[in-house]
């Protein structure tokens, strides 16, 4: 079987021939790898089974100040600590110019103009469109995280105009990404924290789930896959998110949720994306435990299919290098 392939059969509940994985790194992580196997190209080797297509502005990013880059939507990052993402420094939407700002042209050729080259290059590997802070992460960074969960409880209309603006620019870049032969579309927005939904599940559901229920159906009348990536505790949302439309979570964090149970409970309606330990276990474990780990998820997540083995996040550059190099060893057994 491809990659492709196996995501398919995995996605549709069918046993592949080996679970299909993804790994993803920091660049801390990534440059100690690098000093660990000596090569600088060992993580086109891996031989992961995505091609993500961006549907961001390729020239929306900037370096405004050192350290401080600015993307499309004229939103700050401070990168003198944080080198991947950076923290959010300046405010751009508040209640006086809310139906002023200016949100940036979904319709843009640019964000699309490589994809088909890259799925020309890539037949072999299961493509996803990635539109990442979708909806409640770019309304706090655009607005102020405090500011935003505030809102929601003392200025709902503030909180569900930004909301509205986001929503159609997103259906607007789901439409234009839909027209190409990808898979799937996969989604950035960090709901959770360790120990449970970040505003609750009754804001949750009143601001969140009717926006994204609208988004995940887009993508479904397109008879594309539908993906999530949302940190933290959330799976009292489940039922929600298939409801919505959801296919795919990601990132399936064994730190903040039962992966088993959840497994047991959601497997014959979700597929899973995620599930090995970056908290703990590639940091701290050792590589046999590694090695017991990653096959113990294989074997009873991966069985019948709904799996797609992957690290609950980027690997961060805590990691063991002989840890991920442990962790590499089953995948790619299989």
């Amino acid at each position: 079987m491809t990659n492709r392939e196996r995501v398919l059969a995995s996605l549709q509940h069918r046993q592949p021939d080996k679970t299909p994985f993804q790994i993803g790194f920091t660049t801390k992580a990534h440059a100690r790898m690098v000093e660990y196997t000596g090569d600088l190209d060992f993580a086109a080797r891996i031989d992961n089974c995505q091609l993500w297509l961006s549907t961001a502005d390729p020239e929306g990013w900037r370096e405004v100040a050192p350290d401080i880059w600015e993307d499309e939507f004229g939103v700050q990052w401070n990168r003198a600590i944080d080198k991947d993402i950076g923290n959010v420094c300046n405010c751009r939407v508040t209640p006086e110019n809310l139906a002023e700002f200016s949100v940036p042209d979904p319709h843009n050729p640019v964000r699309y103009a490589d994809y088909s080259r890259q799925l020309a290059a890539s037949p072999e590997l299961f493509s996803l469109a990635d539109l990442g802070f979708s909806l409640f992460e770019r309304a706090w960074t655009l607005c102020g995280f405090e500011y935003l969960l505030m809102a929601m409880v003392d200025n709902q209309d503030f909180a569900h105009g930004l909301l509205d603006r986001i929503l159609a620019h997103n259906l607007a870049r789901i439409d234009e990404a839909c027209r190409y032969p990808i898979d799937g579309m996969i989604f950035g927005d960090d709901w959770g924290q360790q120990r449970g939904l970040i505003m609750g599940p009754e804001l949750w559901r009143e601001f969140i789930k009717p926006r994204i229920r609208e988004m995940y159906g887009r993508v479904k009348s397109h008879g594309k896959y539908v993906f999530i990536h949302s940190c933290g505790k959330v799976d009292e949302v489940f039922p929600d998110l298939i409801e919505c439309g959801l296919d795919v979570f990601n990132p399936f964090q064994p730190e903040v949720m039962d992966v088993f149970q959840v497994k047991r409970l959601f497997g014959d309606r979700l597929s899973f994306f995620g599930g090995i330990s970056t908290q703990r276990l590639l940091p701290f474990g050792s590589p046999d435990e590694v090695r017991a780990e990653v096959r113990l998820l294989l074997r009873e997540i991966g069985r019948n299919g709904g799996y797609l083995a992957a690290p609950a996040h980027a690997i961060p550059g805590d990691a063991k290098p002989e840890n991920i190099a442990a962790m590499l060893e089953v995948l790619h057994e299989g």
